[in-house]
């Protein structure tokens, strides 16, 4: 007699079912790229924690070197570098200096761990005095097309480091296409750009800003920032970067916005990152430092939510954790 009732539990029964039944597979080593703040100072043993991101630091070269040392002996294959400069101006000179900050991070990681994989943001918010990431007219207005040559530069002296990835976060209209024409005048034609292609101005960032000390002297950034309700631009937004020159995309955020990387994975064929930004790792390590989640638990199911989602890469603020947790199992 045929049972009335669909019986889902069959499947759910033991540990090995499941396992063999599961749709999303778990998260790899490889899906991840942990981010790091680097810091232009004297002082060579600098180290400061983040104090709305517990866990995560503001640090030197040296500094910086001996906790990617820890992370590559658990797994880690992939970083994300933002700088923080010792001086900031109107010309972001820090961003493209040969011996900026970035540049030096690169070229330290890179001549002890040349397989590692350094991806760089290229942004000009952390090296202007005014803490937007472009050219600024005395009324405040961010100009665009004057600050793409100013992007491209940045892109260039990453490359020349030695990064194996550019990562535009600016969100100016034509970057993209000015970057791969720099890279590409300069000998870079195999450097990948991996574009912010989808950034939202939501309110999830404050953390990163406190980080990166990039929060913008007046105003804010919703003028080249996409708004958290439209949808249809990210198609747009998406398809520009592409047909510019990217060759794979990051939505920014993550787990706010996984019906809109399930959108763009539906919709494009390359490579898509999910960042989990600053905002969302706070958030759920708050919770767990004061007991009221299983940090770990909902920490990994908010990431396999991204690749249920269709993220192939994720840039999270845990992957230290993930790796160094596997490895203790």
């Amino acid at each position: 007699m045929t049972t009335p009732f669909h019986r889902g539990r069959r499947l759910r029964w033991t540990p090995e079912l499941r396992a063999l039944v599961r749709e999303t597979p778990p998260l790899l080593v490889e899906d991840l790229i942990m981010p790091y703040f680097v810091v232009e100072t004297e002082d060579r043993s600098f180290r400061k924690e983040v104090a709305s991101m517990p866990g995560q630091y503001q640090l030197s070269p040296g500094e910086l070197e001996k906790q990617v040392e820890k992370a590559v002996d658990t797994g880690l294959t992939a970083v994300l570098l933002f700088g923080i400069p010792a001086k900031k101006d109107e010309k972001a000179s820090g961003a493209y200096a040969e011996d900026g900050i970035v540049q030096q991070a690169v070229r330290r990681l890179k001549e002890r761990w040349p397989r590692l994989i350094v991806i760089t943001d290229v942004c000009l918010c952390e090296y202007m005095s005014h803490g937007h990431c472009g050219v600024l007219m005395p009324d405040g207005a961010v100009l665009n097309d004057p600050t793409l040559p100013l992007l491209a530069k940045t892109a260039v002296s990453h490359a020349a480091a030695g990064a194996d990835m550019v990562a535009p976060s600016d969100m100016m209209d034509g970057r993209v296409a000015a970057i791969r024409a720099a890279l590409d005048e300069g000998g870079l034609k195999e450097l990948p750009i991996m574009s912010y292609a989808v950034k939202y101005a939501g309110a999830y960032y404050g953390p990163f800003r406190d980080a990166a000390e990039s929060a913008p002297a007046s105003g804010d950034r919703k003028s080249y920032q996409m708004d958290p309700g439209n949808a249809r631009e990210a198609l747009i937004e998406a398809r520009a970067d592409l047909d510019e020159g990217a060759d794979a995309l990051i939505v920014k955020p993550a787990g706010p916005y996984s019906d809109i990387i399930r959108l763009v994975r539906e919709h494009v064929d390359v490579p898509l990152c999910a960042y989990q930004v600053s905002g969302e790792y706070s958030m759920i390590r708050a919770a767990g430092l004061n007991g009221w989640i299983d940090e770990r638990a909902v920490m990994l199911e908010s990431l396999q939510g991204l690749k249920r989602a269709g993220a192939d890469m994720l840039i999270t603020y845990f992957a230290e954790e993930i790796l160094r947790q596997r490895l203790a199992r």
